[in-house]
């Protein structure tokens, strides 16, 4: 029974200490557009929004847990988001967000191996704004949900279609007729590479 046991307790510390050296772990560089979109809360007045269009560039790394078609992305992202608000009578004005973007992303892979796949993708969104505005309070830190779905190709080549669902609000707009609030929803369009 000592032998059965200590045979059983030898595989499964065999076991763990071979599976990170099956992990795959790959660095890499993502980048691509971003189209934002606000939506409005308590906005006094005739506010009419408008899509922005920016982007983003960074390094990233993802590293594959063993024995499953799942992985675990991560990416140091300068992301720039924003909203054009217009008070429809031909006023318009852009506030910019400029900051730092970190996406965690579990990845679930299936295809013909290296050499094309697909994956389905999900995980928290966070994102620090690097600069303030007088004309609205814009929240530091933001929360959100990424949810996606791309393209594998020749072990080193990703792209990708996200959609970021924000969980906090991204500014408070405090005007003459009253206060209120917006969320920048955005979706991405990416391009990776990994080394």
């Amino acid at each position: 029974m000592k032998k059965i046991s200590f045979l059983f307790l030898f595989m499964a510390v065999a076991l763990c200490l071979a599976a990170p050296a099956h992990a795959q772990l790959n660095f890499g560089l993502k980048g691509g557009v971003n189209l934002s979109k606000a939506s409005l809360s308590d906005i006094p007045g005739n506010f009419k929004k408008d899509n922005f269009t920016g982007f983003f560039i960074g390094p990233m790394a993802e590293v594959g847990i063993p024995f499953t078609p799942l992985s675990v992305d991560g990416a140091l992202l300068f992301a720039q988001r924003g909203v054009t608000v217009g008070d429809g009578q031909g006023n318009k004005e852009t506030f910019r967000q400029n900051g730092l973007d970190i996406p965690v992303n579990l990845k679930l892979s299936f295809g013909l191996g290296s050499m094309a796949g697909i994956y389905l993708a999900a995980g928290p969104d966070f994102f620090f704004d690097f600069k303030k505005s007088d004309a609205i309070k814009k929240k530091k830190a933001e929360v959100g949900i990424n949810v996606g779905a791309g393209v594998k190709l020749l072990g080193h080549l990703q792209v990708g279609a996200n959609y970021n669902i924000p969980l906090t609000k991204t500014a408070d707009i405090i005007g003459e007729t009253g206060t209120g609030s917006y969320k920048t929803k955005t979706w991405q369009v990416s391009l990776a590479y990994l080394f």
